[in-house]
């Protein structure tokens, strides 16, 4: 659930007038928002399958893939798109 709260506070401290929050880290909780949102379900899942409780790991793994959504569109737009030129299409 911290997730998303945890990605866009380097934008929202950028918005309130904090440039340097964005700039030193950045990338660190970008990588704390990822990992919450990998290691979660990921967790939860193992968990779910040494008790053997088949509707928690159902749980787990819709929980895995609406976790997966922004981290593809971040993979897909951020860095798959950013390295095609401009003028040409990828």
């Amino acid at each position: 659930m911290a997730s998303p709260l945890i990605l866009l506070t380097p934008v929202t401290a950028l918005a309130m007038g904090f440039p340097g929050v964005r700039a030193e880290f950045g990338m660190e909780f970008v990588s704390a928002a990822l990992v919450g949102a990998v290691v979660a379900p990921v967790a939860g899942f193992v968990v779910a399958h040494v008790g053997h409780r088949r509707r928690a790991r159902r749980r787990f793994t819709i929980m895995g893939a609406v976790s997966a959504v922004p981290i593809l569109y971040f993979w897909v737009f951020a860095v798959l798109l950013a390295e095609c030129p401009d003028g040409y299409h990828c």
